[in-house]
């Protein structure tokens, strides 16, 4: 009889349920356009995945099309953490890296001639933002961010790359 109410016991643990945390099921696939610089003459779009309801990563491609920007092109991967109840969504701060390519004005020390040369380089920096979800998917997203070119930065004036603006997109 003893043996008969162990193996009850042993069996039955194996049908038990641990309290676990309840997760919400969402969309995690966004595609957005920055619309600030569509105005100002260049164009970045954005897919970002969503890891969880806190976190995402996603790359984002920056194009010049104005020659309003030193920049000519960016490809830009991030990291976001959100701090909001809602499922990725609120406020955020951001890690990311970015290759860029930009002019650079090479001055000679012998006349007052510069050259123009393209130069690529990569910069690390952080971002805050927020970000605002419609139950249809829609969103809104405000973001700016700083970072620093890690190589050509010394012999250039662009050390600094700066990464922003009002963003509009869906979420699927």
């Amino acid at each position: 009889m003893k043996k008969l109410f162990v193996l009850i016991c042993l069996t039955s643990s194996l049908f038990g349920f641990s309290q676990e945390k309840e997760t919400v099921d969402f969309k995690r696939n966004e595609l957005k356009g920055n619309a600030l610089l569509l105005v100002i003459g260049a164009g970045e779009f954005t897919y970002e995945r969503l890891l969880s309801e806190e976190s995402g990563v996603g790359v984002s491609l920056f194009f010049n099309y104005d020659d309003q920007f030193y920049t000519k092109f960016s490809l830009t991967p991030f990291y976001r953490f959100y701090f909001s109840k809602k499922p990725a969504a609120g406020f955020f701060v951001e890690g990311f890296g970015m290759l860029n390519s930009y002019d650079s004005y090479v001055y000679n020390n012998n006349s007052y001639n510069s050259n123009i040369e393209n130069r690529t380089d990569f910069a690390l920096g952080f971002g805050l933002g927020s970000k605002w979800i419609t139950k249809k998917g829609f969103l809104f997203e405000i973001n700016a961010g700083v970072g620093r070119n890690l190589f050509n930065s010394s012999d250039t004036d662009n050390e600094i790359v700066g990464r922003g603006g009002i963003t509009l997109g869906y979420r699927f």
